[in-house]
């Protein structure tokens, strides 16, 4: 078996000893650095990446995903005989890039499973090690708080508050360090190509949410077909959402903007026939995107998006509802 390339090894040393160093000199795990994991920005999707996935969403071990949502009863398995969960994934980010989104999402849907695809390998490995040592801060923040409750504190006299609140309201080691709701345990990623296997991870009407950040625009028009966001694609994006789902897009470029309301039939096709795939999402108004909170998380907490506001630039969000199956035809 041939090694990896020197300047991959080479990375690879820093990596570690970046994280071992960062975590023998304060005794917690930090957060990985992105300077250790530079990646070309664009991936081809047509080309076989030897990636694993499963045969069906009924196949699919989602158990080392979500630890703490696994089924306690041990008999409760699937088709290839892993774990159940005790809910379904409902939230997908589609080209989750270094994981902004989900991160932002995490403690605003504490219940919600989310998971971001990415095929990138040194970014989605980023993201893995970010949300283990998410989820690691999370407990030593529990552990340390519960200590800190158990043993008993010195009578000190409160100090009078700065800021108008009462005494009892001040700060507290059970509140400033209590973890955030969910603990990070509700998100995780997987290196996945989305334009040739999402069905083979997600059943019809399980998503609620899908999100596609700041895409990948392939300007030139012989690389559209290589967009995420296509006919065929939408066809599948509609398959997996539920009745009402939401699927979010946001982009930097005005071009690809029209492309999606195209592509959803809200700018220049309302003269095409009807049936086709275009016919099963609306587009979400502005006024109830602006009481989303979903939408300032996607605008300002992706890396691309930090990325646009530091430079001044535009976006341009769209979301559209997947309305209803319509009935079959007596």
């Amino acid at each position: 078996m041939s090694t990896p390339p020197a300047k991959r090894q080479k990375r690879d040393q820093y990596r570690k000893r970046a994280a071992a160093a960062a975590n023998e000199d304060t005794g917690k795990v930090k957060l990985p650095q992105k300077k250790f994991y530079r990646q070309r920005a664009h991936a081809n999707p047509f080309s076989d990446h030897q990636l694993d996935y499963p045969l069906s969403p009924a196949h699919m071990d989602w158990s080392s995903h979500y630890p703490a949502f696994v089924n306690p009863d041990p008999e409760q398995k699937n088709l290839a005989g892993a774990r159940k969960l005790l809910k379904d994934v409902e939230v997908v980010d589609i080209g989750c890039g270094f994981g902004g989104l989900l991160v932002g999402l995490a403690p605003l849907l504490p219940e919600t499973l989310m998971l971001g695809m990415e095929i990138r390998t040194q970014v989605i490995e980023y993201v893995e090690n970010r949300i283990q040592a998410l989820r690691t801060q999370q407990n030593q923040l529990k552990n340390s708080s519960i200590t800190a409750s158990e043993s008993p504190a010195p009578a000190i006299p409160a100090e009078p508050a700065t800021d108008g609140a009462s005494p009892e309201a001040a700060s507290t080691p059970e509140t400033s360090n209590s973890p955030v709701p969910g603990e990070y345990q509700n998100i995780s990623a997987l290196r996945s190509n989305t334009m040739k296997f999402f069905p083979n991870f997600f059943g019809k009407h399980q998503l609620s949410k899908i999100f596609i950040c700041f895409p990948d625009p392939h300007f030139k028009a012989k690389k559209h077909k290589a967009r995420i966001i296509s006919e065929n694609l939408n066809a599948e994006y509609a398959y997996a959402l539920k009745p009402g789902g939401l699927l979010y897009t946001i982009t930097d470029v005005e071009e690809y903007h029209h492309w999606v309301l195209r592509h959803f039939r809200e700018e220049g096709e309302h003269e095409a026939s009807e049936g086709g795939v275009k016919d099963l999402f609306e587009r979400v108004s502005e006024e109830e995107l602006a009481s989303d909170p979903c939408v300032e998380v996607m605008r300002e907490s992706t890396e691309e998006g930090k990325k646009v506001t530091r430079n001044k630039g535009n976006k341009y969000v769209a979301v559209f509802r997947r309305k209803a199956d319509p009935e079959w035809p007596a």
